[in-house]
Order: structure tokens, then sequence, then C-alpha cells
């Protein structure tokens, strides 16, 4: 079964990407086609990227980059949980993204954004970004837009009331399980 980490992309106190993060969680462990395993960056307290280069062309001499390289080379896919801030993604977001490059070639991602729209901004920044670092990024996404994020953060709604969220889950993996299997399937054959 191919492993899927779901990365929780903010670390602030007072984030909604934890709350995100467990409702995704509740819906993907439904599915029998991919396993997947939650990532909280507040695990990895990376400091700002400060090697001679990506772990492409040197090793990282930081610890804590070799700890989170390593978590994030075990796995055939993933899913980023993305708040948008000022009309992009976190910076512990982005230097978590740097601080690995070996690990994420040829691998596949989807993006869950939340924001003032749906995160939309930040997860085409972080498409950008992820064709940089040689990934896949899928089509389908889930955005959870302004109106209904502002609404459960202030305790007025739930997740699990929005419906048009989980149709939108299910397209999202879909198209993640068909990349994570094409894409896995081919690196082998390298």
């Amino acid at each position: 079964m191919q492993r899927i980490g779901v990365i929780i992309g903010t670390t602030r106190d007072a984030r909604f990407g934890g709350k995100a993060a467990q409702w995704f969680m509740d819906l993907a462990r439904q599915r029998t086609d991919l396993q997947f395993e939650l990532i909280d960056l507040r695990d990895y307290p990376l400091p700002f990227f400060n090697e001679m280069s990506s772990n492409l062309h040197m090793p990282t001499q930081n610890a804590e980059g070799l700890r989170w390289q390593k978590k994030v080379g075990e796995f055939d896919g993933y899913v980023v949980i993305a708040a948008e801030y000022n009309h992009g993604p976190s910076a512990v977001l982005k230097n978590a993204l740097d601080y690995a490059y070996v690990e994420w070639v040829r691998k596949p991602v989807a993006f869950v954004g939340y924001g003032s729209v749906g995160g939309a901004r930040a997860v085409e920044q972080l498409r950008q970004i992820t064709i940089e670092l040689q990934m896949a990024p899928v089509r389908s996404a889930v955005h959870i837009q302004g109106g209904d994020f502002m609404q459960i953060m202030m305790g007025q709604k739930t997740l699990e009331e929005l419906s048009y969220l989980p149709p939108l889950v299910t397209n999202m993996l879909d198209d993640l399980a068909w990349w994570t299997n094409a894409l896995k399937v081919a690196r082998e054959q390298n």
C-alpha cells in the first residue's frame, strides 16, 4: 500500500491547520488504497535554511534538517494542509520544502488550502515550488473558503457541516492515488 505523508504547513499557536488536518485524516483513513500519516511541522523545529546548498548537491549538516529529510523520504506521495498568509504559503512550510530535495523528487503532491479565497494563491505558489523540486502536483485540490473558514474559527460552524468538501477530497485522493502508483512504478524502473 502506498504511503502518503500529510503535512500540516503551519506552526502558530492559534492555527487552523491542525483542525483541517484532523478533519482531512478522518476522511482519508476511510480509503483502502492509500495509507496516511500526519506530519506536524511543530515536531520538526527547522532553523531557517542556511546550508551550503540543497541536499541535491551537498549533504545537509543540520541535525534537524537530516531528521526531516529522513521522515519525508519515507513516503510515496504527500498532501499539504496549506494556509494562505499574505497571498502565499507560510514561511515554515516553504522552509521545510527547501530543507529536502532528493526526498521529494518524482513524487506526487496534493493540497488542502484554506484562507480568504480557499488558500488558492498559496496553493498556486506551492505548485510552482513543488515543480521546481521535481514533484508532480495533482490538478485536483480542496479549498476551504474564507467565509466558512472564519465561521469555523469562531465556533459557528464545523468542517463536517461543509457538505461540498468530501466529494472534493475524494476526487483529489483519486488523482493522488493514480499518480502515486504511476510514479512509484516509474521510480522503481530507474
